[in-house]
């Protein structure tokens, strides 16, 4: 990056920052998200790595020991992809790439964020299913499937649409 870049303003930023501190702040707000979200994901993979070795679940049924095994492997993506922008920060240390980061890092968080909504879904499939019966499994699943959806694309889509009409 030159001086000159760095010391302009983008041309589509509101804000009176150089690019080289709007990438700053950029990558200081996507750390911040993915210290939000990765102890979720390391408590729900914590979980699902004991499920296993409890008593009953030799019991299990064929459907279920699929529901668990889908959910631990999204668990695992998921916490491979927020991890990831840290991995490529140490590998990439001083070499000029924190906008390539930066666009990573975001990619990998929102993909992370979808893999982790499938896995708290599959989580709560898995459970309703040991405890109540089909139907209940359904409705449960569905339900919990439209919130992440509703509250984790839908809502931010929304979000983005009026602020890119209002711009």
């Amino acid at each position: 990056m030159s001086n000159q870049k760095d010391t302009e303003k983008p041309p589509d930023s509101p804000r009176h920052e150089s690019e080289g501190e709007r990438l700053d702040r950029n990558l200081s707000e996507l750390l911040q998200e993915l210290r939000i979200a990765l102890p979720g994901v390391q408590v729900l993979f914590a979980f699902l790595l004991a499920v296993p070795f409890q008593q009953n679940f030799t019991q299990v049924t064929e459907f279920q020991k699929s529901v668990y095994f889908a959910t631990l492997l999204l668990t695992a993506l998921s916490t491979a992809m927020f991890i990831a922008p840290t991995a490529f920060h140490r590998m990439t240390f001083r070499l000029q790439q924190k906008e390539r980061l930066v666009q990573l890092g975001n990619h990998l968080a929102i993909s992370g964020i979808g893999c982790l909504g499938l896995a708290m879904t599959g989580a709560v499939m898995l459970i309703t299913d040991v405890l109540y019966d089909t139907t209940a499994t359904v409705i449960a699943t569905g339900l919990i499937l439209l919130m992440f959806v509703s509250f984790w694309i839908l809502l931010p889509l929304h979000g983005r649409r009026k602020a890119e009409d209002e711009a």
